[in-house]
Parts: structure tokens; sequence; C-alpha cells
């Protein structure tokens, strides 16, 4: 495809006017201000449009789709213990997988081209992404909260399985990471063996880092005063490139770990917000130098996944902790949403528009009257943009949704796969 005349956000996060940009298989490759001499077959023209890079949710836990509402103004524990988990326990592949394509559709209509999953039924995961065209990392969650023998371990065979039968299937879309769930739901020999899997297997870690104030306390109450970063760093957890989700209660040495070890910290504003978690020091992190991405956490607790909402959040709720309207550029949050995202997910050739890249693309309008007037095209990005202004979705250079429509997905058929299962799971409760 080519796209004519249009203006793009560069891999500079700069706004440029009337360029061309060519997309050939999954790759960008030519982006100028002449029209290029290679055919690329379909031109859209780019009048009134913006090309941006896609989103990269860095933690989301997908088929949790079916408990959207499910569970509304609880405390997390509360939340988890009375709601989630008897949900979850009831939970089936069909279910899963109807889930997960649930949440694929979502993620594109919002401009979300890979996720970073942790959960479980890995296999049906996997194809409800293969299917759907989407990217994402998936890992299959070890939990083992009654310390039970490792060797029993139904999550760590399931893990590893996932690791050999998946991992860089689909030309790269899907990859496997390995990931314990948290502190607080599994003792210290499974949390080594889960570090020693993704060093064995040569995979990235997924994991969930002082979401809350009481798990960041009970933690080092627990462990001689260790915090969850601590804890982890300790037991190897951060000797492979890994994705710590909130650390909303980060404090001291743990800013230095995560720096040291080059976590990606994966901010969940919204959901930090609806649950009352707290807000991440995400100020300080950058400060630091610390990666910073966005995640959407589950739609059970956010309850969507509008990258353009938990985009302008995570810029307004910095401003808001550091009373400092200053901290966070339109810049920076963009980065979050889109490059921070890919590097995180070990995709190095994706998340800004650079001839070589993967050709993961968003559409834009710019016609619409929350776009206008333009002071400054970032500022509008970040601040005034709404999930309405998304045209087209575009991964490894296939369009997946364009103008309200689905090109691998049938989106009525998606939907009443996924009430039918909600509807039986909820007739077990």
């Amino acid at each position: 495809m080519l796209f004519k005349e249009i203006t793009i956000l560069n891999q500079n996060f700069e706004i440029e006017h009337d360029m061309y940009v060519g997309t050939k298989d999954d790759r960008i490759i030519y982006i100028g201000k002449d029209t290029p001499m290679e055919d690329f077959g379909e031109i859209y023209s780019g009048k009134n449009r913006l090309l941006i890079p896609g989103f990269y949710n860095a933690h989301a836990h997908s088929p949790m789709a079916l408990m959207r509402g499910y569970g509304e103004n609880l405390a997390l524990m509360d939340w988890l213990n009375t709601r989630i988990f008897p949900f979850e326990d009831r939970l089936n592949s069909n279910a899963v997988y109807w889930g997960t394509l649930l949440c694929m559709a979502e993620s594109l209509r919002y401009g979300i081209i890979s996720s970073s999953d942790m959960y479980y039924f890995i296999p049906d995961m996997v194809k409800a992404v293969a299917d759907s065209g989407a990217k994402a990392n998936i890992s299959r969650a070890v939990a083992n909260p009654m310390g039970m023998d490792i060797t029993k371990l139904p999550s760590m065979t399931e893990a590893r399985d996932a690791i050999t039968q998946f991992n860089g299937i689909e030309n790269g879309r899907i990859i496997i990471d390995a990931s314990i769930h948290a502190e607080y739901t599994s003792n210290e020999e499974t949390v080594r063996c889960v570090a020693d899997l993704a060093k064995e297997m040569d995979v990235r870690m997924h994991v969930h880092l002082s979401e809350t104030k009481s798990e960041h306390e009970e933690c080092k109450a627990r462990h001689g005063g260790m915090s969850p970063a601590q804890y982890f760093n300790q037991c190897g957890i951060f000797d492979v490139p890994a994705i710590a989700a909130h650390c909303v209660w980060c404090e001291g040495e743990d800013f230095n770990i995560l720096k040291e070890k080059g976590v990606t910290v994966a901010s969940n504003p919204v959901s930090n917000l609806k649950l009352a978690s707290g807000i991440c020091n995400v100020t300080e992190m950058l400060k630091r130098e610390i990666p910073v991405a966005l995640g959407t956490d589950s739609v059970a607790s956010n309850n969507n996944l509008s990258f353009f909402e938990e985009m302008k959040t995570f810029a307004i709720l910095a401003k808001v902790r550091e009373q400092n309207p200053t901290v966070i550029t339109p810049k920076q949050a963009l980065e979050a949403a889109t490059i921070n995202g890919a590097l995180a997910q070990g995709r190095y050739d994706c998340g800004t528009i650079k001839e070589g890249n993967k050709a993961d693309l968003l559409v834009l309008r710019t016609d619409t009257a929350n776009m206008h007037p333009v002071h400054n095209m970032l500022n509008n990005i970040v601040y005034s943009a709404t999930d309405g202004d998304i045209v087209m979705t575009m991964a490894d250079g296939k369009v997946l949704y364009k103008d309200g429509e689905y090109t691998t997905i049938d989106i009525e058929k998606t939907i009443f796969e996924t009430e039918a299962a909600t509807a039986a799971i909820l007739k077990q409760l």
C-alpha cells in the first residue's frame, strides 16, 4: 500500500506533512517527500489523515473480557477472591478462545497492534491471536500459593510446553514469555524455578510488581524487609529482559534495581485508579531512564482497551502526583504507548515509522472538531484525539480494521459466542 501525501509522526516523534509511505509485505519500504517510482499497489489518500505507529499494550489479560463489569466497587483482594477467582475456576477452552478474540477485536479497533498477555489456556489464546492477525507476547502465569511440589505443578509444565510449541510462530507475530504471577501467589522455590526456566529457554519475563500497598508491605514482612523488586531480583527473575506491571509502590532501592536490570515498567493508570491501587511514580522512573510502557490491565478492571484514554490519563496523573504541569511531555506519552512497549516485547523492528520496520500503522482522521485548531499536533494526539478518530489499523502490513469493518474477525459471531460462554459460566456460580 502507498500512503499518498499524508501527515506522519516520524521515527523521531516529529510531525512531517505531505509524505509518501510505501509498505510491501510486512515492512515499511519507502518514506519520502517524492512520489516513489516503485508500484506499491493500493493508493491511500492522505488528505485529512495522520499516520502514527500502532500501540503496544505492555500488560493485559485478554480472556478476562468475559468478566467485563462483573466485579465492581471492590478492593483488589476482594475483587479477586469473591468475583474473579471463582469465575476463572470455571473457564474452559471455548470461553478463553472467544474471550481472547473479542479482546483482539477491541484492541484493533483502538489501535493496539500487540499485547503482552499473562494468563492460562495458552493454546486457545494463541489460536485467537493467530486468527485475528494481531501480535502478542503470551505468558502462562505460574502461581503456587499452597507451595505444591514444583515437579507436580501443572502450570510449570504448561509454561514450558507453550514456549516449546508456540514461541515465534506466525512469522514472529506470537512470542511466548515466562511469567511468575506475583510474589504473594507463590513460594520462593517456584519463583526461582520460573527464573531458571526463562534463562534456560532464553525468553522474556512478565510479572506483577508492587501493585498495591498491602502487597508491597506484606512482602517486606515475609522476606526480612525485602520489597517485591528486591525479592524477585534476588531470585533471578530480572536476569532476563522483563516487564514489571504496575510498580505503584516501588521505593528507594527498587528504582536502582529496575534501572540496573533494564526492566520495563508497564504502567496501568486507569486500572490502578479504578481499583484505588495508587499512582505509579513514572516521573522518577523516567528521570532515572527506566523504560516505561503503557498497559491496560484487563477489561475486568479497566473496563475498556482505549489507548488514547490510557495515554491521556498516564500524562495527567503524573502532573497531579508531582503537582507540576510540566512533567510528562506529549512525546514521552507517545513513546510509552508505542516504541517502549514494542522494545519491551523484544520487537526491535517495530514501534516507529521507519524504513525497514514492520508496517504496524494507524491512520487517524484529522478533520474532526476535536482535532482543531492545531497549535501542536503531538498535543492533539495525546490530549484531544479519541478512539473514533482511528480509521485504519495495520499490523505487519495487513489491514485488520478499516472504517468500522474487520478483515479477519467476524465481530457479530465473536460477540454472540462470548455472551454464550459467559452465560454458561454464570449458571455454574
